[in-house]
């Protein structure tokens, strides 16, 4: 934790959630759940990551903290003060860069101040001070599709950081970046914060990447999904600058991991099985081919048929993020089975492994009308219609009915790249439309 000036010693933290629960839809007892009891306090000082398998709530949980989204129960409280809305004190560096492109640099930047009311003459001088600071000096001038990824996140940093935030949240900040890109990067405002070159007394950060966390965090909150719980809380107490070829480094890293990889290989056991599964299930965002890969991954050696989620995200190069998606999905398929750590494929999969590319379509085709409800349900519902059609819209708006519409969005989509794959569906780009594939033969069983 940095050693900054302490506020008095009643002074309520930066962050306070208490017992903050999220559901969408109607609210009712059959509401799907993304956030279940939440108790997370953010101390002055402290650099927070939150890590979690996709779909645990992790992006929500920050955007309940920035004001962006209400709490469904609880209590957000920032300073003491309750959170229902944005609030000043509290500002956010998105994935995306969000930059408004008709903008220059120093526009962008200085726009949150505007917001404020700050005037004119003052408004450029901050900005230009934070533009300075995060190293776009000469820059002012220049709008965001002459900038290279790297640069653009880096407006995003001083457009966050003008408004002098007490609180910093950060949403995968560096992912969308290449690899020394975003090293120099996070470099750089970890030594904005050791050289408190910044006013922030608080850092909330979500990764994907264990190493990134641990090698800038105070604590490292770790998720797990369905619905999103904190199921561990981990303190860092390595000095800055840290080693990762360390083996106290090394060793933090690898309990993490392994928190992770037991809390996601629990986690599809419980969502893919019984009644849970209906159609507005979160389908994985993951692809065929993908799924089709890590079956032929476990099956050769030194595999077997029998893997180490470990051993297989090492050997196949994946986060543990990615490879618990592909999992999910297969073993809602039932491809796959998991026990603790260990994955292993079903007399289904070594079949599919072995068959060419139209019985593998024929096989997967079954596995999907019996195993995801959304599939069986859009195959039923195009059936019935006397053109075999009908507007992506139409799915939508029924699976808002219990998710987000970006839920209901993703959902669906996963449906219609599995479907088409099956040789269920085809689907138009250009106009939404869904129709029945002409050569659905299988399905009709």
């Amino acid at each position: 934790m940095l050693d900054i000036v302490k506020s008095p010693a009643n002074a309520p933290p930066p962050m306070a959630l208490k017992r903050v629960v999220k559901t969408y839809g109607a609210g009712g007892a059959n509401s799907p759940v993304v956030l279940d009891g939440i108790d997370l306090t953010i101390a002055d000082g402290e650099i927070v990551a939150i890590l979690g398998q996709s779909g645990c709530g992790k992006s929500t949980l920050l955007r309940i903290i920035a004001g962006l989204v209400p709490a469904s129960h609880g209590e957000v409280l920032y300073r003491g003060r309750p959170v229902t809305e944005p609030m000043p004190g509290i500002a956010m560096v998105f994935q995306s860069f969000a930059l408004f492109p008709w903008m220059t640099v120093l526009e962008n930047v200085s726009f949150g101040l505007e917001a404020q009311g700050v005037g004119a003459s003052e408004r450029r001088k901050r900005a230009v001070k934070a533009i300075d600071l995060i190293g776009l000096d000469g820059y002012e001038n220049a709008y965001p599709k002459e900038l290279s990824g790297g640069m653009r996140q880096r407006v995003g940093f001083a457009r966050a950081l003008v408004v002098e935030p007490d609180l910093l949240l950060l949403d995968e900040p560096f992912s969308a970046l290449d690899v020394l890109t975003a090293e120099i990067l996070r470099g750089d405002l970890m030594d904005l914060w050791t050289e408190r070159k910044i006013s922030t007394r608080g850092i909330v950060f979500i990764s994907h990447n264990i190493q990134e966390a641990v090698e800038v965090s105070d604590r490292i909150i770790v998720m797990s999904p369905h619905p999103g719980r904190i199921s561990a809380d981990f303190r860092i107490d390595i000095p800055h600058p840290r080693d990762r070829e360390s083996e106290e480094f090394k060793k933090i890293v690898d309990d993490i991991y392994h928190q992770l990889a037991v809390g996601m290989a629990r986690a599809p056991v419980a969502a893919t099985q019984g009644p849970q599964v209906g159609i507005s299930f979160r389908l994985p965002a993951v692809g065929v081919q993908p799924m089709l890969g890590l079956i032929d991954a476990i099956n050769y050696p030194p595999y077997d048929g029998t893997a180490d989620l470990a051993d297989l995200a090492e050997s196949e190069s994946l986060e543990m993020d990615r490879l618990m998606a592909l999992v999910q999905g297969l073993e809602l398929l039932r491809f796959i089975t998991l026990s603790g750590m260990t994955v292993s494929l079903t007399r289904e999969a070594f079949g599919l492994h072995e068959a060419d590319i139209q019985d593998r379509k024929r096989i997967f085709q079954d596995h999907l009308m019996k195993h995801v409800p959304l599939i069986r349900h859009m195959h039923q519902i195009l059936k019935e219609r006397q053109d075999s059609e009908a507007p992506e819209d139409r799915f939508i708006s029924e699976l808002q009915d219990h998710v987000s519409r970006t839920d209901a969005v993703s959902i669906l989509e996963t449906a219609i790249n599995w479907g088409r794959f099956a040789e269920l569906f085809t689907y138009d780009y250009d106009s939404g439309l869904l129709g029945l594939d002409s050569g659905d033969d299988q399905a009709e069983k």
